[in-house]
């Protein structure tokens, strides 16, 4: 990017990210870039730019959730439109990064597709990525263009600190995988919130059983963290178990909202009190009920675009 400013910065949007958009340039002080990106009858993506961006640095905000492959078409060929176009640089600022759980091979003959992503998006044009809470952090290995990883954790534990006294409070990860992201997240509220961990299996794709819970926590209100929650099954299970062990109120929080199949009607029934999701995904009106409160990462996106256009440090703000 320039880093004297003599290129002018702009700002493009994917259908998937629009309103996300709208509030960092808000935040930027900037309007969108003039573009539609609609389907020809076929289904063919068609993309068209009604202003001249050559030789500017080009953020495009687009993120990869559900439905996925469009969404990650709708990328792919903005990026190209752009290149096409003589911008100066083109970075891909993508807050959900779809196909990051296919990050390794499980099994004989699976696909890494994390890492077949990061070829499309780098094969398309893109200079440098710009992502938040990937599921795994190896994935910014992947590129071979520079990558700057954010964290909503920070977001997440202000509202906490704010909202519950942290004398009765325990930070609780889902699993062994997020033991670090959790006391990561537990130390953002107070160096002095325990941490809990629910030793769970799972049987099969998007099913899961609580075993065990390591750590105390009878007659304590205790915060769920996961960086996504899908059918929100873990979660769920992991709520109920929560309260079956003694806790008091069991909220739960994540970067990630994806909230795909039965999740809303099992968030509904569950024994969580409040789930906080940040707005890498768009929730759409039918999945917005009175336990889920939407916090805005675009502030945080903001501050990042600035500093990559101004080629001041990203790491800074954690």
């Amino acid at each position: 990017m320039s880093c004297y400013n003599s290129h002018k910065m702009k700002l493009i949007a994917g259908n998937a990210s629009k309103e996300l958009a709208a509030k960092i340039a808000g935040k930027l002080g900037l309007e969108l870039v003039d573009c539609q990106v609609n389907t020809f009858s076929d289904g063919e993506i068609a993309v068209t730019i009604n202003e001249t961006i050559r030789g500017c640095d080009v953020f495009v905000i687009q993120s990869t959730n559900s439905p996925v492959n469009n969404n990650l078409m709708e990328l792919l060929i903005l990026i190209d439109a752009l290149k096409r176009a003589s911008v100066g640089t083109v970075a891909a600022v993508i807050p959900y990064y779809g196909y990051a759980r296919q990050d390794r091979k499980a099994k004989a003959r699976d696909p890494i597709t994390a890492k077949l992503v990061a070829n499309l998006i780098t094969a398309a044009g893109a200079d440098r990525v710009l992502t938040m809470d990937l599921h795994a952090g190896q994935i910014q290995g992947y590129f071979d263009i520079p990558v700057d990883h954010l964290l909503g954790g920070k977001i997440l534990a202000d509202y906490f600190s704010k909202k519950l006294s942290i004398d009765d409070l325990v930070v609780v990860s889902p699993d062994l995988g997020s033991v670090t992201r959790s006391r990561k997240f537990a130390n953002n509220i107070s160096k002095e919130v325990p941490i809990a961990i629910i030793d769970k299996r799972r049987p099969k794709p998007n099913v899961s059983e609580v075993m065990n819970i390591i750590g105390e926590v009878k007659g304590k209100n205790v915060i769920l963290l996961d960086d996504m929650i899908d059918t929100a099954g873990t979660i769920v299970n992991a709520a109920n178990a929560l309260k079956k062990f003694g806790a008091k109120d069991v909220y739960a929080c994540c970067t990630h909202g994806v909230l795909s199949g039965p999740a809303i009607e099992r968030i509904e029934s569950s024994e969580i009190k409040e789930l906080i999701v940040l707005d890498t995904i768009e929730l759409p009106e039918e999945k917005k009920i009175d336990k889920i409160k939407v916090m805005s990462v675009a502030g945080v996106f903001a501050d990042a675009i600035n500093r990559i256009y101004t080629c001041d440090s990203v790491s800074k703000l954690f």
